[in-house]
């Protein structure tokens, strides 16, 4: 565990406890001791209680959240009032990081984030990470560096590796929600009015929008996925492996 990571005095004996720091995100690599120092300082840690509301569906998404132990449900509600549940996160996984992407633009968490059990979690909000880049700008010059060069070093060989990993999880999340919501179709496939958009999806699977329509196009090469308009054909695990 990092020695700068504070956390640990929150509720280190947990059995989920996760190890991971917030500092350790790819956009922060490089920050020397005295800027992890400061990024620490800015961080907020919260305890939630099962069943408590981390934010709301439509809310102003404006924290980054790192879940340090305990599970939280991420669902939807539709416009027949239905609610969708869509993934349960876990101890080490983050929620929201994707609005640095864009400080000046605002955007609305697409799904409601429910604690099933007792969570601690570590972040800041937009505001802070502002203020912070301020007193210290060279945090502001590395995290620039650090998105241009996840950009530049996207080169066929990387993106065609991080392409399948995303391409699993965002094919796992159409799937569950296929299952669950979808009508059953030919071959064991399953028919569903998509009711996610590329941002959404985006915000799930934790990447850019740009991302996952790349690799929509690739589930649709392959296969695993038809998309005509709103309407999405995912076909299911036992008929992909029998080709």
């Amino acid at each position: 565990m990092d020695p700068r990571c504070q956390c640990n005095l929150h509720n280190p004996k947990a059995a989920d406890w996760s190890p991971f720091c917030i500092g350790e995100l790819w956009i922060f690599n490089g920050l020397n001791e005295n800027e992890l120092h400061a990024l620490a300082n800015t961080l907020t840690r919260t305890v939630f209680e099962a069943g408590d509301t981390v934010f709301r569906q439509g809310d102003k998404a404006e924290r980054i959240f790192l879940i340090k132990t305990g599970r939280i449900r991420l669902s939807r509600v539709m416009e027949n009032g239905s609610e969708l549940i869509l993934d349960i996160r876990k101890p080490g996984d983050y929620l929201g990081e994707y609005i640095l992407n864009d400080l000046e633009r605002d955007y609305p968490y697409p799904v409601t984030a429910t604690c099933v059990d007792k969570v601690a979690t570590c972040g800041f909000s937009r505001k802070s990470f502002e203020d912070m880049v301020l007193k210290f700008p060279k945090i502001g010059l590395k995290v620039i560096n650090n998105m241009a060069g996840r950009i530049t070093n996207l080169t066929e060989r990387i993106e065609a590796m991080s392409q399948t990993h995303l391409e699993e999880k965002l094919y796992g999340v159409l799937l569950n929600v296929a299952r669950e919501h979808g009508k059953p179709g030919k071959k064991g496939s399953y028919v569903l009015e998509m009711p996610l958009t590329h941002e959404d999806l985006g915000f799930l699977v934790g990447a850019h929008r740009v991302s996952v329509t790349r690799t929509m196009k690739r589930l649709k090469e392959t296969g695993k996925v038809t998309h005509d308009g709103k309407t999405l054909v995912v076909i299911g695990e036992e008929e992909n492996l029998a080709h």
